[in-house]
């Protein structure tokens, strides 16, 4: 079997872990069921018990080069501490890298073998589609995550861009909308406002508030969890209020891209998340608002962008969609670590 590394994703309700072969063969993945906001102590416990286990498989076989993690939060890269995190009560401060060093510097399989990389989710994500995913063989992309808000990570030279302190990549923070929606980062009008899973949902509602919107309205009343699957159903049978919502989603996520072209000029922006799935409905909107706001876009754009597929033509801005689903992360986390991000 092939040298390796350990992957772990860590979610708000489960821990994923996967042994990963330099080649990027996935050699084994597990899911484990955990509770953060029970604190760090147990959850570190729990998760390296999974490393263990899963290191244990594969160490007799190649060699092991270390583990990569990646959380819900932004992470302090010079301390290796959560600086905050939403989703992990209790975590914010807590020296988790150091934590989990030290728990596997304990273990006799892998007492010399406990490097940790930690970072950021969407980072990790960035760098398993820029290794083995959409932007495979792409030096500089950026991987934008829409789901409840909107996520990112920037890869530049085969590398995680960090920024000054780890923050860099926080695409969904960026102002599409000046007096705009509140925003819970403290701002108004930020991007995930407005073209994420959570603004098509907060657009539905208005839109049956209105007494104008039927489809809406009896889909909400047969399934008051309805999401942005079945509004994205309801647009594709030509249903005009969902329609238009998905418009309005392409035209701010538009404004949004256009502004990271003008600024990053990379060669690729992989867009991924579940919401990704309605890109016919709402990507004519999404590149129409692209070329009107950016220059650099309008000069560089593939001569067919709605294929949202890799162009390998050089000198064109390609933005396309992810192609490794929610095991991004996973695949990232293990590359930080083989490579030592």
């Amino acid at each position: 079997m092939p040298d390796f590394s350990i992957g772990v994703d860590l979610g708000g309700t489960n821990l994923r872990v996967a042994a990963v072969g330099r080649d990027g063969k996935l050699l084994e993945k597990v899911n484990v069921p955990t509770r953060t906001e029970l604190g760090p102590d147990r959850t570190i416990d729990e998760m390296c018990g999974a490393i263990e286990r899963v290191a244990a498989t594969h160490r007799e076989s190649g060699n092991f080069f270390g583990t990569g993690i990646g959380v819900l939060g932004i992470v302090d890269q010079e301390t290796g501490k959560v600086r905050k995190s939403s989703n992990y009560p209790g975590w914010e401060g807590y020296p988790v890298r150091a934590a989990i060093e030290s728990r596997l510097r304990t273990s006799e399989l892998l007492g010399k073998y406990a490097r940790v990389v930690l970072d950021n989710d969407a980072n990790m994500a960035a760098l398993g589609e820029q290794w083995l995913g959409a932007a495979r063989g792409v030096p500089n992309a950026a991987v934008i995550t829409l789901g409840t808000g909107i996520g990112g990570g920037i890869v530049l030279n085969g590398k995680i861009w960090m920024g000054m302190n780890g923050m860099a990549g926080e695409f969904g923070h960026v102002t599409v909308e000046p007096d705009g929606v509140s925003c819970g980062c403290g701002s108004r009008g930020c991007a995930e406002r407005y073209a994420s899973a959570s603004a098509i949902m907060r657009m539905a509602r208005q839109a049956v508030a209105t007494g104008n919107a039927p489809g809406l309205a009896l889909a909400a009343a047969s399934d008051t969890e309805v999401g942005a699957k079945s509004i994205y159903e309801l647009a594709m049978r030509g249903d005009l209020p969902a329609v238009e919502i998905f418009r309005t989603f392409g035209r701010y996520l538009g404004i949004m891209l256009a502004g990271a072209v003008n600024v990053l000029n990379l060669d690729m922006y992989v867009l991924a998340g579940g919401v990704v799935g309605a890109w016919d409905v709402f990507a004519p909107a999404m590149f129409e608002e692209m070329r009107s706001r950016s220059l650099v876009y309008a000069a560089t754009a593939p001569e067919n962008p709605l294929r949202g597929e890799k162009q390998t033509a050089a000198g064109k801005t390609v933005v396309t969609r992810a192609l490794l689903g929610g095991d991004a992360g996973l695949y990232g986390a293990a590359r930080a670590a083989e490579m030592g991000e």
